[in-house]
């Protein structure tokens, strides 16, 4: 009977988005990406927006904390990227016929915060873009498909995913010495420098245990003759399916039909 791995990090598989391959996820919005970086209006970059967000809550099991990135933290960023770039623009190159906010001799003009919206909304747009993929791929799924369809050669990928590996090992290990610690009674206390001692405290047998980690890994990887051939075979295959080309197919046709619909809507110009 085999045992889950508890250390992993896979998602749910619960949405189309989890079934596409992770490279299909990569691709598929890197136009839009690219494009929306020289966009200058509003317009735009809210299509795109809208259209990633659609695309998360359609194609993917959102968790709460999730949710709060997309709904929350993406339009803070938003709104501070704008605002502190409309106090960055040189007012003599912009449109002042509207003063947004006048402190004494100081004017915000309309045209200095529409620049800076364009720019907070652009960088919204390519954040929740990028969470398309971030958002319903492993790490492990990643280079396990960089390794099958890219040719990554293994010694890099495997590397790569042993190190993935890692950090939820981490988080495993400190929680059971942060237990310990507690149950002793070790670095009791409130106020910073309790909490300084608590995580000096940490540290050596964090370390110690990174180590015997590290030794146990090397030696499974010799024993398995980890880089004694060109090419391995691989246990789990992610395969490219029709579906990943028809989803990069669609995802680019609905990048040049967003960017038509933002020029001819007559986005605003920044």
């Amino acid at each position: 009977m085999s045992v889950a791995d508890p250390f992993t990090t896979d998602a749910p598989r619960a949405g189309y988005l989890y079934r596409l391959n992770p490279l299909a996820k990569l691709v598929a919005p890197l136009p839009a990406m690219v494009g929306l970086v020289f966009v200058r209006d509003v317009v735009t970059p809210l299509l795109f927006l809208g259209a990633a967000v659609l695309l998360l809550l359609t194609g993917a099991r959102l968790s709460g904390r999730m949710l709060g990135l997309l709904f929350g933290v993406i339009p803070a960023v938003v709104v501070v990227i704008a605002f502190g770039m409309s106090l960055w623009v040189d007012p003599t190159r912009v449109d002042q016929s509207i003063t947004v906010l006048q402190l004494g001799t100081w004017h915000l003009y309309g045209g200095a915060a529409l620049v800076g919206l364009a720019t907070g909304v652009r960088l919204g747009a390519i954040i929740a873009l990028a969470l398309a993929a971030g958002a319903t791929t492993s790490g492990p799924d990643l280079v396990r498909s960089a390794v099958q369809q890219v040719r990554v050669p293994y010694r890099v990928g495997y590397t790569a995913l042993a190190a993935f590996r890692f950090v939820p090992r981490f988080a495993h290990e400190l929680d059971v010495i942060r237990q310990a610690h507690r149950v002793r009674g070790a670095h009791g206390g409130r106020g910073p420098f309790a909490a300084i001692a608590r995580w000096w405290g940490y540290v050596v047998p964090l370390l110690a245990g990174a180590i015997r980690h590290a030794e146990r890994v090397a030696l499974a990887m010799d024993a398995r003759a980890f880089g004694a051939h060109p090419a391995r075979t691989e246990r789990h295959v992610v395969r490219f399916r029709a579906a990943d080309a028809v989803f990069i197919a669609a995802s680019w046709v609905a990048t040049v039909v967003l960017f038509w619909l933002g020029l001819g809507l007559g986005g605003i110009a920044a």
